[in-house]
C-alpha cells in the first residue's frame, strides 16, 4: 500500500458508556488502514505522539487532515507539511470510519465494557484483528486484478 496518500483521523467511538477517541491513518487510494491508536482524549499532545508513531514507521510525508485545530499545530512542532484534504480524500476517509464506527459497534453490542475506567485492551485487540482482516480483503482484491 501507497503511505505516502495516507490520511491521519480521528474519530470519537462509543466504548460502553464512555466515548473514546480512534486515531487511524488510511491509505485513501485502497482505503487500507496503516496505522491506529486509541485514547480517551483528543489534544495537540495526543497528536503530536500520534505523529511521531507514523514518522518513525513511514518518514516523513505530507499530513492531510478535516481542518482540526489540533493537526496544524502538531504538523509545524514535528515539521511536516498539513493541507486539507480535499473532497474526494474526505468521503473514502468518511466511508471508512463509518464502516469501522459500525463495525466497533457491533462488537460493543455483543461484548460491552462494564467497567469504568476500562483500558482499552479488548477494543484495541479486536482492533487489531479488525485491521489485519481489513487489510488482508484489500490484498486480496489487489493481486486478483
Amino acid at each position: 500500500m501507497d503511505q505516502s496518500q495516507a490520511t491521519p483521523y480521528s474519530r470519537g467511538i462509543a466504548s460502553g458508556s464512555e466515548l473514546i477517541w480512534l486515531w487511524i491513518v488510511i491509505e485513501y487510494k485502497n482505503k487500507g488502514i496503516l496505522y491506529f491508536h486509541l485514547s480517551k482524549k483528543r489534544n495537540i499532545s495526543i497528536t503530536k505522539r500520534f505523529l511521531s508513531h507514523i514518522v518513525n514507521k513511514y518518514g516523513f510525508h505530507a499530513v492531510s487532515s478535516d481542518g482540526g485545530t489540533w493537526y496544524p499545530q502538531a504538523c509545524r512542532f514535528l515539521k511536516l507539511n498539513h493541507h486539507i484534504h480535499s473532497y474526494f480524500e474526505k468521503s473514502i476517509i468518511e466511508r471508512t470510519m463509518q464502516y469501522i464506527k459500525d463495525r466497533t459497534g457491533c462488537f460493543n453490542d455483543y461484548f460491552p465494557f462494564r467497567k469504568n475506567k476500562c483500558k482499552l485492551n479488548n477494543v484495541k485487540q479486536w482492533l487489531k484483528l479488525f485491521v489485519y482482516q481489513h487489510n488482508q480483503e484489500i490484498i486480496s482484491k489487489l493481486t486478483v486484478m
